[in-house]
């Protein structure tokens, strides 16, 4: 039976209002903010003696003011008030916000706009935990990516389009300005009208205590989150894709201007494509996770954002000087005929994409390891940290452009501090890095179908048992599991090179037979029973050993062993389809091995129900994994 796709979540009142209630703030947001942006660069004599350069890193910086200021507060009013009634709030003073940008607009006077920008900042942080935490109240587990992915993907969209009216209305002449401001007025009022109907989502600690010292809680909102080690990176990964997406975008102004010679509609084109793949890559990222919280993506972005960071550098260091021999300026369309122009957007278009799949799976990681009670207060505790890192970036910017560096040059450094903190996140978290191998394997190896994976347990302790085919038996379950597994294997596996990296880096328990080294099996066992005193998921392969003939061999005692000391459920599960692969035991030539199957052959992995421990006997449990596994060697 197909399961519906994350659109779907577009039809129903759950997600619905919602969605574009957060759409059209971000719109607005971006309505307002490029506008700004766009005057300051094309027409700054008639409203700032300033540097242009210097307002467009100034102005995001003015916008994520409010993050660090009040995002503690808004935590806590997120955890203690009704979500649907909060959000109303918000679009109420969002319209205020709004109302008084437009007195600038037609007064002409800067200060006046520059408090909309604070205004639209204290806006976005009283939403950003209303929104995150709303969702998996109102979303099951298995829907968490792909209603994040359509989001993320309303998100950018509402920044595009955003970014382009904002950049065509106000230039607009003569009345360019009057578009502007009523154009702000009206998107606020919509979503003000869409968050009634919202539908109603309790407050989680509705007799939490406000506390309004925004210093102090927001030193406790990060100590919390920090409790939580996996949790905690995963916010600061967060944070650090906002450095990296904000030190880039705040240059595209004056990049399209200085470096590409265009006019307005370049700057809107190349913040187009950046925003059309972010959305690409967040919807992708439901198909690519299998519908489960997919971390393993994680690095896979990180990766494609190291990459074309850096060509992004090389493609464009040399292109100003080429453009200055035609006519200029340059619209959009007279910049598309250039390949070097077309190898630029390249970049910019894949920069978003692969930061589609970097930020969604880290938005959905928060959401299901972070305790339910405390979800709104670490998504602002989340907040205070985005807010430093784009304040740190802006800062990094203005002083990078001040020593001298091109924006182009901006650009490589971005791309190589983002490969250095991804590294030291993933050598902090090995998790990440063994998903992506995992998610490798069956993305571009293997087509690997999962039967019932929902009944592996989403928390708490429980012991998951399977027929051993091959070397890469392991690395399967893993990628079909919702979070991390334990493997007990054999102790000789840890020292082959490769292998023995992957399963100590994913904490594999090694274990011996007695007859060879009766202190380390029994070590094993005592690591066994901590690891599900700890909620741990361990996984065993009974047999013993890789089988020889694909059948399945007789199950040894262990199991009963484990759960006579841990008295915690037994999953059963079969692999079909890994026997007469390249690494498995088949007595066939390895060569005809190696391509017996060819790319993409097809596995399944079958999930049993939960077999209580008063139940479990090694007989049994052969005799349900036989079952699941059926003929299909």
């Amino acid at each position: 039976m197909s399961q519906p796709n994350q659109f779907s979540l577009l039809l129903q009142r759950r997600f619905a209002p919602f969605f574009w209630t957060q759409f059209l703030g971000a719109l607005n947001d971006n309505l307002f903010k490029t506008a700004l942006v766009v005057i300051i660069t094309y027409d700054a004599l008639s409203w700032t003696t300033l540097s242009p350069a210097l307002i467009t890193n100034l102005i995001p910086g003015l916008f994520i003011l409010p993050y660090v200021l009040f995002s503690a507060t808004a935590g806590q009013l997120a955890e203690k008030y009704e979500k649907g009634a909060l959000t109303r709030v918000v679009k109420w003073l969002e319209l205020g916000i709004m109302a008084v940008a437009a007195l600038g607009w037609f007064s002409h006077t800067l200060w006046l706009l520059v408090l909309g920008v604070v205004g639209m900042g204290v806006h976005s942080t009283l939403f950003g935990p209303v929104k995150y935490a709303y969702l998996p109240q109102q979303l099951q587990p298995e829907e968490l990516m792909g209603g994040n992915g359509v989001t993320e993907m309303g998100t950018f969209v509402g920044i595009l389009l955003g970014e382009i009216f904002g950049a065509l209305l106000v230039v607009q002449q003569p009345h360019g300005i009057a578009y502007e401001a009523v154009a702000t007025l009206a998107v606020a009022a919509l979503g003000l009208i869409a968050s009634y109907r919202i539908p109603h989502s309790p407050a989680p600690v509705p007799d939490l205590k406000v506390s309004w010292n925004f210093i102090g809680e927001s030193v406790r909102n990060i100590g919390h989150s920090r409790k939580n080690r996996v949790v905690f990176l995963a916010m600061l990964g967060n944070s650090w894709f906002w450095f990296y997406g904000a030190l880039v975008l705040a240059q595209f102004p004056v990049f399209g201007k200085d470096n590409l010679h265009g006019d307005h509609s370049v700057f809107v084109l190349l913040l187009t494509v950046f925003s059309l793949g972010v959305g690409c890559g967040s919807l992708l990222c439901e198909r690519m996770s299998g519908r489960k919280v997919e971390i393993g993506l994680v690095p896979f972005g990180a990766i494609g954002l190291t990459v074309f960071g850096a060509d992004l550098y090389f493609a464009s260091r040399d292109i100003s000087a080429v453009l200055a021999t035609g006519a200029l300026p340059y619209d959009a369309f007279a910049l598309l005929q250039h390949a070097g122009v077309l190898h630029i957007l390249a970049d910019v278009l894949f920069i978003g994409l692969f930061g589609g799949f970097y930020i969604v799976p880290l938005f959905a990681l928060i959401q299901t390891r972070c305790e339910p009670s405390h979800l709104s207060r670490t998504i602002a505790g989340m907040n205070i940290l985005n807010a430093l890192f784009m304040v740190a970036a802006a800062g990094l910017a203005i002083v990078l452009l001040g020593q001298g560096f091109t924006i182009p040059q901006l650009f490589l450094v971005t791309a190589v501090l983002n490969a250095l903190v991804a590294l030291y996140i993933f050598s902090l978290v090995p998790e990440f890095l063994m998903r992506f191998l995992a998610w490798l394997l069956i993305q571009t190896v293997h087509r690997v179908r999962s039967v019932d994976a929902e009944r592996i347990p989403a928390d708490g302790a429980a012991v998951l048992v399977c027929n051993h085919v091959s070397y890469v038996d392991a690395i399967v379950i893993m990628a079909a599991s919702p979070r991390p597994i334990r493997f007990v294997m054999d102790h000789q596996i840890f020292r082959t090179p490769l292998l023995g990296w992957v399963f100590r880096t994913a904490r594999a328990i090694p274990i011996a037979p007695a007859k060879e080294d009766p202190w380390l099996m029994e070590k094993a066992f005592v690591d066994i029973a901590q690891a599900l005193h700890e909620g741990d998921l361990v996984c065993i392969f009974p047999e013993g050993q890789l089988t020889r003939t694909g059948e399945i061999n007789p199950f040894k005692n262990g199991i009963s062993k484990i759960v006579e000391r841990s008295k915690v459920p037994v999953i059963p599960m079969a692999l079909r389809g890994l026997w007469g692969h390249l690494l498995s035991r088949s007595s066939t030539n390895v060569f005809e091995r190696a391509f017996r199957s060819g790319l993409r052959s097809r596995l399944e992995l079958a999930v049993g129900a939960a077999v209580a421990p008063h139940e479990v006997t090694p007989e049994y449990l052969q005799q349900r994994v036989q079952e699941l596994r059926g003929d299909w060697q």
